[in-house]
Order: C-alpha cells, then sequence, then structure tokens
C-alpha cells in the first residue's frame, strides 16, 4: 500500500468517526427533547366559538395531544366532564378547554317548572343577568279606568333564572304593546302560582323588568314593597 493509499484509508476512517459521532449528537439531542417533553396526553380544544352560558357538547370540541407536562392541570380530560355543563365566559375557537371555562347548569327542583318570558332588551337585562342568578320580576299596569292610578306590582320575588337567550325583534304584530324593538328570552324555574303570575304580567303589564338580587340577600319583601303607586308614595309628596 503505497502512501496515497494510506492517506486514503486514513481520511475514509475520520469521515466513518465523524459520521458517527454526528448521529450519536443527533440522538443525544433527540432523546434530551424527549425527556423534557415527556409523554403526551389527550386534551381538548374548542372547534367553534362558544357564547357564553350556552351548552358545551362533543360536536364543538376535538380531541388533541399534548405534553403531560405542559398542560394545565385544569385542562379537560374526559368529555364526561361536560354533561350538562354550559360555558361561563364567551369562548373562542382553538381554546383548551379547561374545567374553570364551564359551568353547571341551573336545574329545576321538585315542585318547580321552566316558563319563558320575553323581557325589553332595554329595561335592566344589559348583560348583567346570568343563569343561576335571582331576581325580582316587577310588572307595570295601566288603570282600568282613567281615573285608576297606574301601579307597579312586585309579581315574584327570588325568580331563579335558568337561561338567557339571544337578543332579537319583537314581532310588532303580536306585540304592540311593546316599547323597544328588541326583547331577550329569559327562562326562569318557577312553580305553577309564580309562573302564572308572570304569564299573566307578559300578556297584559305595560313593562315588565328584572332586578338582580344581591347574592347573599334572602330577606323577603315587606307586604307593603308588592305594590306602588305614585299617590300612595308620601316620599314623593303625592299622597293624598
Amino acid at each position: 500500500m503505497n502512501s496515497r493509499q494510506r492517506r486514503g484509508v486514513v481520511l475514509l476512517v475520520i469521515s466513518v468517526l465523524c459520521a458517527v459521532a454526528a448521529f450519536a449528537g443527533v440522538l443525544a439531542v433527540v432523546s434530551n427533547a424527549r425527556s423534557q417533553v415527556g409523554s403526551k396526553v389527550t386534551a381538548y380544544e374548542l372547534t367553534a366559538d362558544v357564547p357564553a352560558y350556552t351548552a358545551l357538547t362533543a360536536a364543538k370540541v376535538h380531541r388533541i395531544s399534548v405534553p403531560k407536562r405542559w398542560l394545565p392541570d385544569t385542562a379537560v380530560r374526559d368529555l364526561g366532564e361536560l354533561q350538562g355543563k354550559i360555558a361561563a365566559v364567551a369562548l373562542k375557537k382553538g381554546t383548551l378547554l379547561q374545567s374553570d371555562m364551564v359551568a353547571v347548569r341551573p336545574q329545576l327542583k321538585s315542585g318547580q317548572m321552566e316558563i319563558a318570558i320575553m323581557i325589553d332588551a332595554e329595561t335592566g337585562v344589559a348583560g348583567k343577568i346570568d343563569p343561576g342568578d335571582l331576581v325580582n320580576i316587577f310588572a307595570t299596569f295601566k288603570g282600568k279606568r282613567d281615573t285608576d292610578p297606574d301601579v307597579s306590582k312586585l309579581m315574584v320575588a327570588d325568580a331563579q333564572v335558568l337561561d338567557v337567550g339571544e337578543i332579537r325583534a319583537f314581532d310588532k304584530s303580536e306585540d304592540a304593546q311593546r316599547v323597544s324593538d328588541q326583547g331577550v328570552p329569559i327562562t326562569f324555574a318557577l312553580d305553577v302560582r309564580d309562573a302564572q303570575r308572570i304569564a299573566y304580567s307578559e300578556s297584559f303589564a305595560v313593562h315588565v323588568r328584572l332586578a338582580l338580587v344581591a347574592p347573599g340577600d334572602t330577606a323577603p319583601p315587606m307586604p307593603g314593597d308588592r305594590s306602588y303607586t305614585l299617590g300612595g308614595d308620601p316620599g314623593t309628596g303625592s299622597a293624598q
């Protein structure tokens, strides 16, 4: 073997050693990356925007694999967790679904029924009332005769809100007494008598308004607070 051949063999050996070293380096990098990422687990991501207080179903999410070490403890790992749940806030498409983003839909109690009425969008709803809230329902009626005073009545106290719908336009042919052009369907959980009261109010009252009850306020209204006329209010100077 001449000198040129020996140099060739040496260069070949060096090339092989460099290739082996490079391959070993790649394996080390990959192994290190895998050790940092760790194992992957199942999570769920929204496939569409979900408005606040609407139901979350399997059709609105898809399964993804996420490294366990990067997944927050609150991430939803089982679709069973969504059973009977609603979005607690408005959620955007692509959001990683987490347990603090959902809430339990309010449920009916024994003796209660669901009843929905349309509330004028301009009478205090304004995004402030959510499912699970308690509200007082007031209705204003005109006097039966021209000489009779108009009266405001507390029709139902502490009515539980089950659902708040989307704002939509009134059908003026059926809602001629409405002052505003838009309304919001509100669903309540009520007993039979209270359901009759608000059904009557929706049909015959000039206005139906909701007043949000402060959390923890369980004091019943005073008997004198259930009905109001301007002439009967000594504070206005109109008492007769």
